[in-house]
Order: C-alpha cells, then sequence, then structure tokens
C-alpha cells in the first residue's frame, strides 16, 4: 500500500472462473432439455401427454432459464474493496456532508427510535461543522419535532461520551442494551456511563410521555395530518430548545454541535407527493441554501449509524481527484440487528450482500438500494459529469424552479466555506422550497433529484445515473457501519415485496427497459442486471405453473420427465441439482446452514404465490389507470409476540386470507398429489415414469413443512386458521376437478 493510497480493489479470479464454468455446463446442460421440449411439437413419436401442461411447463422452464441467463452477470467479476481512511488529509480539507434521516408515520416508525438514529447520525467521526442532519417528516406529527429538541439536548452529552471513550455502537439505544462489562479499572468511564443512562433516561421518559399526552398520535388525526398540512421548517439548537430543557447546563465541554434541521413539507390532498422520493428532493432543495453539502447520505429512521467511520471510508473515494468525478454514489449493506441466525422470512436477503453486489461492483457498480449511500449531489442534479454547469438562466430557473438562492447555490457546491444561513429571509426561502406548488413546471423528480416515475426511486435513480455514465462502488467492511430492523413477520415481509414488485415492474414495463433502452451508456452486462431486478417478479408466472401444472400431472399419471432410463433424464436431474448446489453454496459461504437454505426456497415459494402476484396486479392496474400506486411504510414498531414467534423459527400467519389461501391452496394441492402419485405408482409399478415428479412432488413437501404444521398440528393463535385450510382444501379440490376435465378430457 502506498502512503497516500486511499482505496484498493481486489478481484476474485478464481470465483469469477468457477462461476463462468459453472455457468457453461449449466447452458450445455440446458440444451437436450430444449431439444426435447421442441420435439414434440414436430411429431415426437410415441408422445401421450396432452398439448397443454406440455406446453405451459416448457414456456415456465425458458422463463425461469431467461431469468436465470440475466442474473449471470452478478457473478461475472466480483471484487471486493478496500479504504485507508487513516491516509485522508485534514479535517479542514474534508469536504462537508448532508444527513437525510426519512420519517413518515409516527405510528409504524416508533418517533424514539427514528431519534436514536437522528443521534446516532450527530454522532459520526466528521468535523462537527462539516456536518449537517435534516429530518425530514413525512406525516408532518408534532410529536416527532418536539423530540427533536429531547434529541438535541441529549446529544450535548452524547457527543463529548462518544468522543471521549471511542463509544461502538454510536446509536445511545443499541449502546445501553448492549450487555458489556465496564472496566473496573476506569472509574470515569463507570461514572459517565451512568451520567449517561440517567440522561437517556430522561431523554426517553420525556419522548413517550409527551407522545402519550398528544392526540396527534392517533391513529386517524395522524393520517388526515400526514396528507394535509403546511411547510415546517426548524433548525434545532439553543434558542430552539430554550431554558426549560435545561439547554444552559447540557453542553457543559462547549462542543461544536453538528447542524440539525426538521423539515415537514406541505402536503394537500390536491397534490401528489410522490412519497419517499418527493420527501427526499425536497430535503435536496432545503439543504441547497442552508449548507449545501457536495456528497449526502440517505438513511431511513430505522437503521442507525452503529461504527462512527462510514463517512470517513466514503470520503476515501470522493476526495480521491482521479475517480471523484466520475462515481455517484457510495452503497453501503443493509445489516440488521433484530436477525437470528434462522431468519425464516430471509429479511436480511442473505445472498444479496455478500454475492449479488460484489458482482456488480465489478462492472459499473451496484444499484442504489435505498438507504445507507453517500451520494454526489452534483449527480442528483443532473450535471454532465465532464463538463460545466449550463450558465443559461432561464434554463436553469425551468429545470430548478424560480428560488434564486437554490439556483445561486448550484455553482457554490464546493465552497469550502459555504455559511449557514439562518436569517428569516433563509427560512421563509426554505419554506417556499418545501411546498406543493414549487416543484410545478420545473424538471424535480423528472431530471433532477430523486426520479418519480416509481414507487421504487432508488432503482430508478440509480438506473438513470448509470445510464449517464456514472458509476457507483459498494463497500462492506469488517465493522457493520449501519445496523436496522428488519421485518420479523410474514404479513410485512409480504407486504414489503408486493410494494417492491409494483414499483419495479413499472420500471420493467415503461420505456426505460434497460435491454431496449438505446439511449443508455451503460454496459451489456450492467444492462443484464437491470434487467433481471426489474423482471425477476414475473418469476410468478413459471412458479404458480408448477405448483398447479406440476402436482396435477402427477395426480393422474402423466409423465413431464422422462423415464430414469432414458438418456434425457440425466440433463433434467444435472439442471435440478446444480439450481440447488448453487444457493446451497451460497448459504454455507456466507455463513448459513442447510435450515437456512430451505428458508430461502421457502419464502421464494411464498413470494412467488403472493408478493409477485399481487404486486404485478398493483403495477398493471396503474398503468391501466384502474387504481393509483400505493405506499405504506414498512412497520419498524416492535411487537413482543410476534419477535417471541420469530425467534423460535415459527412461522407467523396471523395475515390475510388473500395471502394465505394461495399458500394454503398450493401445499394443499402439492400434498395430495403427492399421496396419489406414491400410491399410484406403487400400485401400477410406475416409478420410472413418474419418479422426477414423485421426487419433485417430495422436495415441495419438504419446503412446505412449515405451513403443513400450521395447518395441521400447531394449536397456538399464529397457526392457520381452520377456516382457511377448509377454503384451500375446497379449492385445491377445485382444481384437481377442472384439471380433469381439461387435461383428460382434451
Amino acid at each position: 500500500m502506498e502512503k497516500s493510497q486511499l482505496h484498493d480493489w481486489h478481484v476474485h479470479k478464481v470465483r469469477a472462473f468457477l462461476n463462468r464454468s459453472y455457468a457453461l455446463l449449466h447452458i450445455l446442460a440446458t440444451a437436450p432439455i430444449f431439444y426435447l421440449r421442441a420435439a414434440y411439437f414436430f411429431g415426437h413419436a410415441g408422445n401421450v401427454v396432452p398439448l397443454l401442461p406440455w406446453l405451459l411447463v416448457s414456456a415456465a422452464e425458458i422463463l425461469f432459464f431467461f431469468s436465470w441467463i440475466l442474473k449471470l452477470s452478478y457473478y461475472w467479476r466480483p471484487l471486493t474493496r478496500t479504504v485507508f481512511p487513516e491516509n485522508l488529509p485534514v479535517d479542514e480539507e474534508l469536504p462537508k456532508i448532508d444527513v437525510f434521516v426519512c420519517t413518515a408515520d409516527p405510528i409504524r416508525e416508533p418517533t424514539f427510535d427514528a431519534m436514536n438514529t437522528v443521534i446516532s447520525a450527530m454522532s459520526l467521526d466528521y468535523p462537527a461543522h462539516k456536518l449537517s442532519v435534516y429530518v425530514s417528516d413525512d406525516g408532518g406529527a408534532s410529536v416527532t419535532l418536539d423530540a427533536m429538541k429531547h434529541a438535541w439536548v441529549f446529544a450535548t452529552w452524547w457527543l463529548p461520551f462518544c468522543k471521549r471513550y471511542n463509544i461502538l455502537p454510536i446509536s445511545p439505544k443499541a449502546f445501553f442494551q448492549q450487555h458489556f462489562q465496564q472496566p473496573s479499572h476506569n472509574t470515569h468511564f463507570i461514572q459517565d456511563s451512568k451520567l449517561l443512562k440517567e440522561k437517556y433516561e430522561e431523554f426517553e421518559e420525556r419522548v413517550l410521555s409527551w407522545k402519550e399526552r398528544r392526540g396527534d398520535v392517533n391513529e386517524n388525526n395522524a393520517k388526515r395530518s400526514a396528507q394535509d398540512h403546511s411547510p415546517i421548517i426548524q433548525v434545532i439548537n439553543e434558542s430552539f430548545v430554550g431554558d426549560d430543557d435545561n439547554s444552559a447546563t447540557t453542553n457543559p465541554e462547549n462542543i461544536e454541535m453538528p447542524f440539525l434541521v426538521y423539515v415537514a413539507r406541505e402536503k394537500r390532498p390536491s397534490h401528489h407527493h410522490h412519497f419517499k422520493a418527493g420527501a427526499l428532493n425536497v430535503l435536496q432543495r432545503v439543504s441547497s441554501i442552508f449548507s449545501n453539502a457536495p456528497y449526502i447520505l440517505v438513511l431511513d429512521c430505522d437503521m442507525y449509524c452503529n461504527d462512527s467511520n462510514s463517512a470517513r471510508q466514503a470520503m476515501c473515494f470522493y476526495v480521491d481527484p482521479e475517480i471523484n468525478r466520475s462515481i455517484a454514489w457510495v452503497q453501503f449493506p443493509q445489516k440488521f440487528h433484530n436477525i437470528n441466525e434462522k431468519d425464516i422470512y430471509d429479511s436480511q436477503l442473505r445472498a444479496s450482500w455478500p454475492i449479488i453486489y460484489p458482482g456488480t461492483d465489478g462492472i459499473q457498480g451496484p444499484i442504489l438500494s435505498g438507504t445507507n449511500f453517500y451520494i454526489n449531489r452534483k449527480a442528483l442534479y443532473g450535471f454532465n459529469i465532464s463538463a460545466a454547469g449550463n450558465d443559461n438562466i432561464n434554463e436553469l430557473r425551468h429545470t430548478f424552479g424560480s428560488s434564486n438562492l437554490l439556483i445561486k447555490s448550484l455553482s457554490q457546491i464546493d465552497e469550502p466555506e459555504y455559511p449557514r444561513k439562518l436569517s428569516s429571509d433563509y427560512l421563509q426561502e426554505a419554506q417556499f422550497l418545501a411546498t406543493c406548488v414549487y416543484e410545478e413546471e420545473t424538471q424535480w423528480g423528472k431530471k433532477v433529484g430523486f426520479r418519480y416515475d416509481t414507487v421504487v426511486e432508488d432503482v430508478m435513480t440509480g438506473y438513470i445515473l448509470h445510464s449517464k455514465g456514472w458509476k457507483s462502488v459498494y463497500l462492506n467492511p469488517p465493522s457493520p457501519q449501519f445496523l436496522g430492523s428488519a421485518t420479523t413477520n410474514l404479513n410485512e415481509a409480504i407486504i414489503q415485496h408486493s410494494r417492491w414488485t409494483a414499483g419495479l415492474l413499472q420500471l420493467g414495463l415503461s420505456n426505460y427497459f434497460p435491454l431496449f433502452n438505446t439511449s443508455t451508456r451503460m454496459l451489456i452486462l450492467q444492462k443484464l442486471i437491470y434487467s433481471w431486478i426489474v423482471l425477476y417478479p414475473l418469476d410468478f408466472l413459471p412458479i404458480s405453473c408448477f405448483a398447479i401444472i406440476q402436482p396435477l400431472c402427477l395426480f393422474y399419471g402423466i409423465p413431464l420427465y422422462p423415464k430414469i432410463s432414458d438418456p434425457f433424464f440425466i440433463p433434467f436431474a444435472f439442471v435440478f441439482i446444480s439450481s440447488h448446489l448453487r444457493p446451497l453454496y451460497e448459504a454455507f459461504s456466507c455463513g448459513g446452514s442447510i435450515n437456512l437454505w430451505l428458508n430461502t426456497q421457502r419464502i421464494v415459494l411464498i413470494k412467488g404465490l403472493t408478493s409477485y402476484v399481487y404486486g404485478t396486479l398493483d403495477c398493471v392496474m396503474g398503468k391501466l389507470g384502474i387504481r393509483e400506486t400505493s405506499f405504506m411504510p414498512t412497520n419498524k414498531a416492535g411487537d413482543d409476540d410476534t419477535s417471541k414467534w420469530y425467534l423460535n423459527g415459527k412461522y407467523d400467519f396471523r395475515t390475510s386470507n388473500m395471502f394465505l389461501v394461495p399458500i394454503v391452496t398450493a401445499v394443499t394441492l402439492n400434498l395430495s398429489s403427492f399421496v396419489a402419485g406414491v400410491a399410484r405408482a406403487i400400485v401400477t409399478q410406475s416409478w420410472d415414469t413418474l419418479f422426477a415428479q414423485a421426487f419433485f412432488s417430495f422436495y415441495i413437501f419438504i419446503i412446505s413443512l412449515p405451513v403443513i404444521e400450521g395447518m395441521l398440528l400447531r394449536k397456538d393463535k399464529a397457526r392457520i386458521p381452520v377456516s382457511t385450510t377448509l377454503k384451500s382444501t375446497l379449492l385445491s379440490w377445485f382444481v384437481l376437478s377442472l384439471g380433469y376435465l381439461i387435461l383428460l378430457r382434451h
């Protein structure tokens, strides 16, 4: 390592070679499969299989293969990165950073937890005068504004404590929840930690008690307020806190505090607010006339800073003059503090962060992923990365709006001493920038800022930036820089993935579809990456096909696969085994087990029958104008009862029948077909003919064991209701009867 080197990377050549070799073997093995499927349509001799099931299964296999081909680019050139923040320039030469924290609902996103995220962001190991924290309260809840006042007071104690003892984690809630052994030889630390514990409990009591007293945290009142309120911009400092909060004694060391601002943009029922993308764009405009930092850290309110070094680590790329003009964002992984080793809902997307993201980093960079990223403000503004901005004032007004202060800030992004303007004129201008009408007749959300095209504003924004030639990097340091709250119940997991599905398909069904977008400057492998991302929800088509056609054919003894004695059986067996060995290998390489691999397969099947289906319907109805796209924040409020089932590795089936019935019907249909198929094979001695289908059905049976347990064995309140089991059983019998009419009478 050179003395001045800021970052390095390592390409995993052996892994890349193995990945490419595996892909070649898999492709070669599929050739005889497609030959056999195609031969049927050219009068393959001795064929006794009805046309419809053969056609549907063939189409399902083609769709799976196409999806698999798109996903190959994830494995083409994996690399990992290392940074050397000790080689950064002195603090005074570091660029400024703005932190955006987004919250929308004080009920589903507990206010006190959001304040812990805010305090952790203020505690980053970065010069305080170069760090500004902006909180977007899309719910317009007064409890959030009041909580920020108490958070600022506590932070005046917490920040010196963190710096004095190099405290980790820097989130106070996480720190006080840890069972650490206090060093008995350090009496000062013991005394200070006890004092901070008292201050923290006082802080918590003030936030929670004030929240209980106020009526606007009532769910109905909160919903009305969230959709109809004026803009509120408030700088949180000594003058706002007031003497009644003991502000005069909260900062005994007189340390410099990061700039803290509360932002509640205007929302009216008559205006579309574009969900999180709209909130982020308001923060971008407001921050441009206050601090105007060249780099922005975006955090969800439940994703607190765990380590204090992420800012300096990200700056290792941005202060490098050789690459800083081409880097749009630095993405850190999403990791979670409430995940257990079984992770039955695969909430942490275990294979994505250690396997998929390093692969994308080896091409043009990882996709933009919602939270935990440092992004270049110039990239969001749409500046050409190889040329200066446009001097035409009329064009700038058409693009950015009529605010003179905002337009002036465009040329001052790199100003090291850009002042914090706290005068009433600047606050008034900030409120104007946060109104509903400001974006009218501008390019915000279209060519500037976070994109409004879909509810997954992160993927869409990243896609546009990559299309323009920008690059991104993925950094996964040994110590988790951010930790969040993952979904730990089935209902929230399905709803969350349904929302993602709808948003991704909006991009896939638009003019931006990556494979056919000729205006993009992306590499072909990067196009394949985005194509898989926006189309993978359509996997519900082959999943649904195999969940229905496969068991129907087994039930009635219709062979879909070659006999064991047939040479064509070998490629089918090879493809099935290899396609399952790969995720099994990935599970083990990520520190998992066979049970973890099985849990991943289960949740893929569940999402394929629910989230992907309903998300696709939501997207299609939105495209047809039948309904508007909906968005509901994931519930981050803790539930001890729900957490109990998750920690015990038991599925919590307390969700809508809309989700349960497709799952239970598919399991019941497969179970009935498995019993009937095995019985038929025993009686007719047709094991050679039906072995592949019986084995596949047995595999689905193993995958479905938690559902079967919830139907037949569990007696607790989180089981599958008897009424749901009866409805699903009747529906599965109807499918069997319909299959008889269609398949055998065809």
